[in-house]
């Protein structure tokens, strides 16, 4: 068995799960086991990451992984920036 920590970042606090897999399991089947579905209802995984480097959810974990799952942007940073920066300007 493989043990691994799954993470999923909301506005001020991070939710982390540690759970025990078979060897040659995948980001996906750890999300599943996590059970972070369940825990936050209506969250969208937009990506995945392993110590901070994004992986595909058919990523193979090795033991003492970190899986991360990030949150779907509301809206391109940059744009954001630009909407500020006009509203600064008035």
């Amino acid at each position: 068995m493989i043990r691994v920590e799954v993470v999923y970042a909301v506005r001020d606090a991070a939710d982390a799960v540690s759970v025990q897999l078979p060897p040659g399991s995948t980001v996906r089947d750890a999300c599943a086991a996590s059970g972070m579905a369940a825990r936050h209802p209506g969250m969208k995984m937009g990506a995945f990451g392993i110590y901070g480097r994004r992986v595909s959810a058919e990523t193979r974990l090795a033991d003492g992984d970190r899986v991360e799952i990030y949150r779907e942007l509301l809206i391109d940073p940059k744009e954001r920036r630009r909407q500020r920066a006009a509203k600064h300007r008035r």
